[in-house]
């Protein structure tokens, strides 16, 4: 590769019920950028807890399911306590491109960038087997991210995204609050960041959807779960949050 660096890269991985999925991004991590893989199993009722710790990764284990933002928050602690540099989060319903992980980290490792959000729709991104339904809301959820926060985002709700540990010293994030739990708190991190004056910018990744609708491309729920990710941005433009 030609690069290096000092700095320590953690991946953290929420999983729900991600059998058959999970133990194949984990066994395809790429060990010159990544230092560990955390998979914080959520409650899941399956074999994800198996597979991922036969695979390499070290396990948080949820007794319940709590939500992906649950689970992100504790690999962030995890990050925090084990004095982590940078961390990559990634979906673990193997929609994410592992091999990709370098387009999040240079501009952090090499361009004195904080946070890197991936995009499917920039430049360079690529959508495989996007619903029709997912196309429009991810297009109208980044519009409306654009006029609250004048940042030119492209894909506002990407989970694939990775960044430096230090912004969480800047005690206006405050990620453990009880309403961050399910999809609220990756939308009130990348606000948060921006609107903090951490320099901020995106990267083209890949984002695949199986083919089969039956395999299930996504675990959010029509109406709820978008309510979850767009409420923070309305809380926290009018103040209601912080």
């Amino acid at each position: 590769m030609g690069e290096s660096f000092e700095d320590k890269i953690l991946v953290v991985l929420p999983a729900y019920n991600e059998e058959g999925k999970i133990g194949r991004i984990i066994s395809k991590m790429p060990s010159e950028w990544v230092h560990e893989t955390v998979v914080v199993n959520d409650g899941s009722t399956d074999n994800t807890e198996k597979e991922s710790r036969n695979a390499g990764a070290t396990l948080i284990n949820h007794p319940r399911n709590m939500g992906v933002g649950a689970a992100i928050r504790d690999g962030i602690k995890y990050a925090l306590e084990k004095r982590y540099d940078i961390v990559v989060v990634m979906g673990g319903d193997d929609q994410d491109n592992v091999s990709e992980i370098g387009r999040l980290l240079r501009p952090i490792l090499f361009d004195k960038f904080d946070f890197v959000q991936g995009s499917r729709y920039m430049a360079g991104g690529t959508r495989i087997n996007i619903p029709q339904y997912r196309r429009f809301s991810t297009a109208l959820f980044s519009w409306i991210f654009r006029k609250l926060t004048d940042y030119p985002i492209t894909d506002g709700t990407n989970g694939y995204r990775a960044f430096r540990t230090c912004i969480f010293k800047n005690k206006s994030i405050n990620l453990d609050q009880d309403w961050l739990n399910k999809y609220e708190l990756e939308p009130y991190l990348l606000y948060n960041t921006i609107k903090l004056g951490f320099h901020v910018t995106e990267a083209p990744v890949t984002k695949r959807y199986p083919k089969d609708r039956k395999l299930g491309y996504t675990k959010m729920i029509p109406i709820v779960s978008w309510w979850s990710i767009l409420r923070p941005l309305i809380f926290l433009r009018i103040g209601i949050k912080k």
